[in-house]
């Protein structure tokens, strides 16, 4: 079925939301369908020459249509077809097929035209699909969970101010991570083994995890978390969240109390990256349906090691380097950026 719409834009309509938009139009919906916007007006038309691309944009439903031009425009992009409306974990995104010139220019565009307007989108190639069985292994501290839990036992022990400073330089990459995870342990000798619990019982899931796990569990998704945190907290939340696995480092505990030592091998940003490998060989899932999640510079091997790398809330040389990011909504936004 063919058919044409056209909308010429006034001050009034560009201010518009896509759902808005649409919802006024009423536009045929069986998608995909041309999509042509520029300063003078809209088209949305359906007929034998739609164009298909392998590199796509998504957004959220509340994005204005001036602000999508000012994306498309600033990103250098061009929108070529809406490829499909997807409702996800209650929020409504729309998929276009776009082409660029420079993709990774474009991306890093974005990532900064994101963060300017504190929107989501992500520019995407070949994503994997929701659809299929995925492994989806994260970071924990300030990914799967709001806290560093290394600063918190550090309060209980009365050094908390002294910790999260090498914390903060360890995520933006301005120390090697295992020589500083050693040097914030040492900190915590004799410390009483019960603050780990006092930690534990009231720790703060991030805003989307359940959601997320919830969903990618419908669709045969492995899940985990590689963190070069502590064991006590990964398998505490492996047993409230049914997690497939976990990775991370071992506190020694002497007589109920902290040594100041970690226990083997620390879990580092190789480690991560090879427990992804490990996994998808383990429940034999394709390279292309690999998601790596984490917001530190100790999470960017194992994100690169993925298919698709994503930045959460995260330091920026993360975000320069990362397939997409999600700056504004919780984790289950990565709902949307899956195929």
């Amino acid at each position: 079925m063919s058919f044409s719409t056209n909308v010429s834009f006034s001050n009034k309509n560009m201010s518009l939301s896509l759902e808005s938009f649409f919802a006024q139009n009423k536009t045929h919906q069986n998608f995909p369908v041309n999509f042509s916007l520029n300063n003078e007006g809209l088209t949305v038309n359906k007929d034998l020459n739609i164009k298909n691309s392998p590199l796509e944009l998504v957004v959220f439903s509340n994005l204005s249509l001036e602000n999508l031009l000012a994306l498309q425009s600033d990103c250098h992009l061009s929108i070529e077809s809406l490829q499909i409306i997807n409702i996800r974990n209650k929020h409504t995104s729309y998929r276009f097929s776009v082409s660029c010139n420079d993709f990774i220019k474009s991306r890093q565009a974005l990532a900064d035209f994101t963060l300017t307007k504190e929107i989501e989108a992500a520019l995407i190639q070949d994503a994997p699909k929701l659809s299929q069985p995925g492994l989806l292994v994260m970071d924990m501290d300030s990914t799967t969970i709001e806290i560093e839990c290394i600063d918190e036992i550090a309060k209980l022990a009365g050094v908390g101010e002294q910790v999260s400073a090498v914390t903060e330089l360890a995520m933006q990459g301005k120390l090697d991570f295992a020589q500083s995870l050693h040097q914030r342990v040492a900190t915590l000798e004799n410390a009483p083994e019960t603050i780990l619990a006092d930690v534990a019982k009231n720790i703060p899931l991030m805003a989307g995890l359940e959601s997320l796990i919830s969903e990618l569990k419908k669709h045969n998704w492995r899940i985990a978390v590689a963190s070069g945190g502590f064991t006590y907290f990964a398998d505490h939340l492996k047993e409230i969240l049914a997690l497939d696995d976990t990775f991370a480092n071992v506190l020694e505990i002497v007589d109920g109390k902290l040594t100041g030592k970690v226990l083997g091998s620390v879990v580092d940003a190789q480690v991560k990256a090879d427990s992804l490998q490990l996994l998808s060989a383990k429940y034999q899932i394709p390279a292309s349906q690999t998601v790596a999640m984490g917001d530190g510079a100790n999470d960017l091997v194992m994100m690169a090691a993925a298919s698709f790398g994503v930045a959460f809330h995260a330091k920026p040389i993360v975000l320069a380097q990362a397939d997409s990011s999600i700056n504004q909504q919780g984790l289950d936004c990565l709902l949307h950026w899956l195929a």
